[in-house]
């Protein structure tokens, strides 16, 4: 058994994955716009990525915007048969870098057909609905239209599966009604859990929850509890901290983020780290 598949594997889609995954947005260049300092650094994390076991990749066209999507194709494609590549539309990005809405029904099509062109694909696996009724985070409000649009797009073939970011539980529940979800993307991390309610729900019927800032992000986390269990384990405090986001629940799929080849060894190394109860209510307490 390799190092990933310590952490088990879930079903996403029509796929089954390894749970330690990878996130493409640090390819892009500074504020996930415009092109990397190295690409072939780039090109070089993918590949010693899929070599060492990972077979989701999470990426979007709105990253760069088209870099990442373009960096994955040129380094990966044609694609291994296990390999399952997940996008998300309804944002576009402004000329000043800036996040925008973009969830109209011509939008989203642009957005499916931009992300087909520059991965290299005649369907996607799965494509997470971006919501962007606000930028900063979740808000309530009716996704009916985007969604009804973009379930319109996997009839047509163009989509297979459907996931969500950046939602709400009623949101959630409103899409099921629409169209079958496969996954849910939103902000969680150990310091950061308001969707502990939601993570359980989605676990008892079998839907992938996938935390992005797994590692806090923009803002990496800090925590003197953290770092001196992280001591105690021989291991560093983003090792411990994605450890306690596989422990936290089977449906819970990692996709931690780096431009660095050694950076995304010691990411996947969380894999192998066994905490005790005792570890874990320490580190439970951090988000408490």
């Amino acid at each position: 058994m390799t190092s990933i598949e310590q952490a088990g594997t879930f079903k996403l889609g029509s796929r089954t994955v390894n749970r330690l995954g990878y996130g493409a947005m640090q390819l892009a260049g500074r504020g996930v716009f415009g092109p990397p300092r190295d690409r072939d650094a780039a090109l070089a994390v993918l590949r010693e990525a899929v070599s060492l076991g990972v077979n989701h990749i999470d990426t979007s066209d709105f990253y760069g915007p088209h870099v990442t999507n373009q960096i994955i194709r040129e380094a990966l494609h044609p694609y291994a048969d296990d390999l399952t590549i997940v996008t998300k539309i309804g944002a576009r990005r402004g000329a000043d870098a800036s996040w925008l809405p973009a969830f109209s029904a011509e939008e989203l099509e642009q957005a499916v057909q931009d992300n087909l062109r520059n991965l290299g694909l005649d369907a996607l696996d799965v494509v997470n609905l971006r919501i962007m009724l606000d930028v900063h985070g979740p808000a309530e409000g009716s996704i009916e239209e985007p969604l009804t649009a973009l379930a319109e797009l996997q009839r047509k073939g163009l989509v297979r599966h459907i996931g969500l970011s950046n939602v709400t539980a009623t949101q959630v529940a409103q899409a099921r009604g629409i169209a079958e979800v496969v996954c849910v993307q939103n902000m969680y991390n150990i310091a950061h859990r308001k969707d502990e309610a939601l993570i359980d729900s989605l676990a008892r019927d079998g839907i992938a929850y996938v935390p992005f800032f797994p590692l806090g992000g923009f803002s990496p986390l800090q925590s003197s509890a953290l770092s001196d269990v992280a001591a105690s384990l021989d291991a560093t405090p983003m090792q411990v901290a994605l450890a306690w986001l596989l422990h936290r629940s089977p449906n819970i799929l990692l996709i931690p983020g780096t431009s660095s080849v050694a950076h995304l060894r010691e990411n996947l190394k969380a894999a192998e780290l066994q905490l005790s109860a005792e570890v874990i209510a320490t580190l439970d307490a951090i988000g408490a």
